[in-house]
């Protein structure tokens, strides 16, 4: 596997110019990057042009990652040369977040399972109900395929997300790049780095990512309660503070960021569901434990590749864990290319919502406020 990697930015335009980048060979383009730059035709163009016959595979963003650097407002572009591997790309339309697990099921019906190696999903960040779809995409996919991606951004506006299809980015989709290969190898890791705070309380009135209770009063009250000043920034100021959920008292907590809020309804959407009968408790950053977080992903990515580093890493983080680590946030960055060495090229985004197995051999759930690392590499 060969990987080149570009960027543009306003000021700058494309580095390194487009006469350097590798052409006709190209498999798969990775391509992450702000709305505006993903609507702007005279890119796309110029993308298309130099890797005729690729699959173009990304979305836009709350940051674009390209090596060690998180950056705003530009276009990253991934070029990947497969020697042994090939691609399928899929595609299918979400109106709502109620018809995401009947997309998740498409999506997943439209993969090949022969000599399927790994899947790596994007899809809207606004209108995909990321818990729904990952269970349609479990219910369909065979038993044990490792599923990682995430959900499209909008930095912390909120407002609209666009997703890589052919030609053109827009929103209302959810899309598939299938990876097929006896000599590919892909490995995953997926770890956070929040602390809880405050009483566990009980979900008493939920409908599939849309809170409206917690211990029988209005979650969006409870919510301005504990965040005090911070209550008129939201929805972005919840990106601070997600809410922790498990199933029992025992049970493996899964985070969960806000997207918006309801005033009439005192309710509160989340990225994905939250379960009534489940237990809830809000959590606030530890800048120590985030970066310990991304080490920890960054580790599980590479122990089943063995001692041979990836050919190429794919990090999708959570905009939330950007907004706490604000100019340090290459920090986390940094701490996985510690990990990985300098031979493995990096590339992924700030996301809404993170898609991995808990661990090796689990079946992928939606996260949110995690780093996912995604290895690839063949031999």
């Amino acid at each position: 596997m060969r990987v080149t990697q570009a960027r543009w930015t306003e000021l700058g335009g494309w580095l390194p110019e487009v006469n350097q980048w590798p052409g006709r060979s190209v498999n798969v383009v990775f391509l992450f990057g702000s709305t505006a730059a993903l609507r702007r035709e005279d890119l796309m163009a110029t993308l298309r042009g130099s890797a005729p016959g690729a699959v173009f595979f990304g979305c836009s963003t709350a940051g674009e990652i390209q090596n060690a650097e998180v950056r705003d407002d530009t276009l990253s572009a991934t070029f990947v040369e497969f020697e042994y591997s090939r691609a399928a790309f899929r595609a299918v339309p979400v109106a709502d977040g109620v018809a995401s697990r009947v997309a998740g099921s498409e999506l997943a019906g439209k993969i090949d399972p022969a000599g399927l190696r790994h899947v790596i999903v994007l899809c809207d960040g606004l209108r995909v109900n990321g818990t729904e779809l990952v269970r349609g995409l479990r219910d369909s996919l065979p038993a044990g395929t490792p599923v990682t991606g995430g959900l499209a951004a909008d930095g912390d506006r909120f407002q609209e997300t666009l997703v890589v299809s052919g030609e053109s980015a827009r929103s209302g989709l959810a899309t598939a790049l299938a990876l097929y290969g006896d000599r590919l190898h892909a490995a995953c890791g997926s770890m956070g780095g929040w602390d809880q705070f405050g009483p566990e309380r009980l979900v008493t009135r939920s409908s599939g990512n849309v809170l409206y209770e917690l211990d029988s009063k209005s979650a969006l009250a409870l919510y301005k309660l504990y965040l005090g000043d911070h209550s008129v920034d939201l929805p972005a100021s919840g990106l601070l503070f997600p809410l922790g959920i498990r199933s029992d008292h025992k049970g493996r907590i899964v985070v969960r960021t806000i997207l918006g809020v309801n005033e009439a309804e005192q309710s509160l959407t989340f990225a994905g569901d939250i379960p009534e009968g489940w237990y809830a408790r809000l959590m606030r950053a530890n800048f120590d434990r985030l970066i310990d977080g991304a080490t920890g992903a960054a580790r599980a990515g590479v122990e089943k590749l063995g001692a041979v580093a990836p050919d190429l890493a794919l990090l999708i983080s959570c905009v939330g864990r950007k907004r706490i680590l604000k100019q340090r946030v290459e920090e986390e960055i940094e701490a996985v290319r510690e990990v990985l060495g300098d031979r493995a090229a990096i590339a992924g985004f700030y996301s809404y919502g993170e898609i991995a197995p808990f661990a090796a051999g689990t079946a992928c759930e939606l996260h949110n406020q995690t780093m996912t690392v995604t290895t690839l590499r063949e031999e």
